[in-house]
């Protein structure tokens, strides 16, 4: 069953695991969050449902919201709204409230925020490019890009190249995270690792869409395919001076 809630990121920390090794995870404060519109194949064509995040006093809303919220029966507006396809949403009706309980220790995710922005920022620090020297004759463009001409072909400068622009403030995705940690009562979910986004910031969590493959060790333990290789090759050297 396919899951997904919305939630703000609190910010950074660690615990320990059963083997008493240091985890860093990410603490995101998951739901409530409350199903205002489901989408259905028959009447459109794809299966999904409607979440809405944090509450906001009707005077913040335009008229369209806040007839699209009152038409799912709500009383208590949405701050976000966000629409997740889902593969099955049989289980979902309009009103139904999600909380940080439909995900659970183990379960692989994929996480959606907005990174931090930077504003414009010039090739060093946005691509790490090199500083010039600091020499005699350097002049002020220790920070510049410098040429970018190729030539006489093609003549001009290939598109997408790397240069001085806007940082941040983009839609990232980290996939296939490990939950590490559900707290029920307090709405907590422990991300192992770091997600995208400045503390408080929304972000958005499904279920990955990476394929788990889970690791079974043999019964004799790890192999090494090339020394394994060695003993039955009879061009290999090891193998002929048995």
């Amino acid at each position: 069953m396919e899951k997904a809630i919305i939630g703000k990121k609190i910010g950074m920390t660690q615990i320990f695991d059963e083997a008493g090794r240091v985890v860093p995870v990410t603490l995101i404060q998951a739901g409530p969050c409350t199903v205002v519109q489901k989408k259905t194949a028959e009447k459109d064509g794809y299966e999904a449902i409607q979440l809405g995040f944090q509450e906001i006093p009707e005077r913040k809303l335009t008229k369209p919201e806040i007839g699209h919220q009152k038409k799912a029966g709500l009383t208590e507006y949405k701050k976000v709204l966000k629409e997740f396809p889902l593969k099955d949403c049989s289980k979902y009706e309009v009103g139904d409230v999600l909380t940080a309980n439909v995900f659970a220790a183990g379960d692989h995710v994929d996480v959606t925020g907005t990174s931090k922005g930077h504003g414009f920022q010039g090739v060093v620090k946005r691509h790490g490019a090199a500083v010039k020297r600091n020499t005699h004759g350097g002049g002020p463009v220790h920070r510049h890009q410098g040429s970018l001409g190729p030539g006489t072909t093609p003549g001009h400068i290939a598109k997408g190249r790397d240069g001085a622009g806007q940082m941040g403030n983009v839609q990232v995705t980290v996939i296939k995270l490990d939950v590490v940690q559900v707290d029920e009562e307090l709405g907590l979910i422990a991300v192992r690792g770091a997600i995208p986004g400045p503390k408080g910031g929304i972000v958005y969590l499904k279920n990955t869409v990476k394929t788990i493959v889970e690791k079974h060790a043999t019964e004799g333990g790890r192999v090494n395919p090339q020394k394994a290789s060695a003993r039955v090759n009879p061009q290999k050297a090891s193998a002929r001076n048995k």
